[in-house]
């Protein structure tokens, strides 16, 4: 077991877990129309979709993307799309009215596909485990960094929702929520523009 590796990869898991970000804004997003069942089921289907990530890099990412660079090019376009739709409706959005009980299904899967359709998250995924992953790595360290991933991205966002639907901060939260909409909605379509701008090569 090599626990160099493992800690590395720890560290940078952390760092990308807690930078803002889509994933952030979804998150918020839930838990503000849905209360707390909805964003704890949005953070944990998040932490599957990143997850997804951590297994396929660990175990051989990179080789397909090398071997198969018009997959990785569908992803990039797939996860713009997504970007550009979530952006569009948050701006659209009118303020909504916290539902305690409702939508927990709904929030799991946005988490998922944002973790899931994010270009940046493979990307990132790549950077990190680029550094750490070695060949003759046993399949045990390859495991252990795999979950490690999935359940630091996941215990963040679990963190968040349940910081979040404390009603003190969450009443904040919806005095602001028009202003919070559109700052995450054109983030998300920011980043949207950036990936197609990094799929047309200029």
């Amino acid at each position: 077991m090599d626990i160099t590796a493992i800690s590395a990869a720890a560290v940078m898991f952390i760092l990308g877990a807690t930078s803002p970000g889509p994933s952030l804004a979804v998150v918020l997003r839930n838990t503000m129309i849905g209360g707390r069942p909805r964003g704890l089921a949005c953070a944990v289907g998040h932490g599957i979709g990143f997850g997804f990530y951590a297994v396929s890099v660990v175990f051989g990412l990179v080789v397909i993307m090398e071997n198969n660079p018009d997959v990785f090019t569908l992803m990039q376009i797939i996860g713009g799309l997504f970007l550009l739709y979530l952006g569009i409706g948050m701006i659209r959005s009118e303020e909504a009215v916290i539902v305690q009980s409702e939508g927990k299904r709904e929030g799991f899967f946005e988490g998922f596909f944002i973790a899931f359709l994010n270009p940046k998250i493979a990307v990132f995924m790549l950077a990190v485990l680029s550094s750490v992953l070695d060949p003759s790595m046993s399949n045990d360290t390859k495991w252990i960094i795999a979950g490690m991933g999935m359940t630091i991205d996941t215990v963040w966002y679990v963190i968040v929702a349940l910081l979040l639907s404390k009603s003190t901060i969450l009443a904040k939260i919806e005095q602001n929520q028009r202003s919070l909409n559109i700052a995450t909605g054109v983030l998300m379509i920011g980043l949207a523009i950036w990936t197609a701008y990094k799929l047309s090569g200029l």
